[in-house]
């Protein structure tokens, strides 16, 4: 038996393989917006306490929705080889232990969102808690029927910023609403390009998606044209946020080159290299504009 077939024992090697299987390191796509954002409506430093809230709140509301991913996926996972190996389907973890999981990580989201309201008499975070579970988690279900999937999980991850700024600053103003958009955008895109690396099982299994539905070439060009637009948006961010200065445009201006540095990796007869434009572009994005934007904001 291979080493990536062994099934875990100990507590701490489950633990490890389902923080592998549900990608923890994919945190870098969300997190730096929703910090930045966080910085954004704070109008500097936040209070350390909202701060770790906000982390917290980011890690546990993930956790959730990559869990309720594996769950629904198991049986389409088990049927892509790309995906057979993941936990559920090759039998290391038990559809139990991420049953555990979903229900502690929603718990502690909904008691972290709590804390909002006893320290800052902030109610929004409790109220809006469950629904947003509710929405990040139901990503699995687009895909059994509608080509719109990719950017449901954009809107998923945009809700970090919007969220982000609403635990801080009650009052949501369209600075928030424009890195969502940019945030919603560039997910998308890249999702349609990780897309289409599974377009001859998802045709097999009746998933639907852009590439299904169109074909790789013209899937590429749709990525590209989000990608476009998720740049305009994010320059809107820069002209119209008074905190952010030229960092951030540099910020941004790095990350435009990175897009086009990743579509000019993929061809649709060439998807070896989707590994390193999927993640590493992509979290350099998110890591160089976010903590860019918050440098900009800590000067201001």
């Amino acid at each position: 038996m291979s080493e990536t077939q062994t099934i875990p024992t100990t507590a701490s090697q489950r633990f490890s393989t389902f923080a592998r299987d549900i990608k923890i390191s994919h945190s870098i796509f969300a997190l730096p917006w929703a910090l930045l954002s966080t910085f954004l409506a704070a109008r500097g430093w936040p209070r350390p306490v909202d701060l770790g809230l906000i982390v917290l709140c980011m890690v546990t509301a993930r956790t959730v929705a990559m869990s309720s991913n594996r769950l629904l996926d198991a049986q389409l996972d088990a049927r892509n080889p790309r995906t057979a190996n993941r936990a559920i389907p090759s039998g290391k973890l038990s559809r139990h232990f991420y049953w555990i999981a979903l229900l502690v990580c929603s718990f502690a989201f909904v008691g972290a969102t709590s804390l909002f309201w006893f320290l800052n008499r902030n109610p929004w975070p409790i109220a809006l808690s469950v629904p947003v579970l509710l929405f990040v988690s139901a990503y699995p279900l687009l895909k059994r029927f509608t080509r719109l999937c990719h950017y449901y999980l954009g809107a998923a991850l945009g809700l970090a910023p919007i969220c982000a700024w609403i635990a801080i600053n009650p009052h949501l103003g369209m600075i928030p609403i424009h890195i969502a958009i940019a945030v919603l955008l560039w997910t998308a895109g890249f999702d349609i390009i990780y897309a289409c690396q599974d377009y001859q099982n998802d045709l097999e299994t009746g998933v639907i998606s852009v590439p299904v539905k169109f074909g790789i070439g013209p899937a590429l060009w749709i990525a590209r044209a989000t990608h476009l637009l998720s740049f305009w948006a994010m320059l809107i961010v820069g002209f119209h946020g008074q905190q952010l200065g030229i960092l951030y445009l540099i910020g941004v201006g790095c990350a435009g080159v990175l897009l086009i540095t990743e579509h000019l990796l993929i061809r649709a007869n060439d998807l070896s290299k989707v590994g390193i434009a999927f993640f590493t572009m992509n979290g350099i994005i998110s890591l160089l504009v976010g903590t860019l934007g918050i440098i900009d904001v800590l000067m201001h």
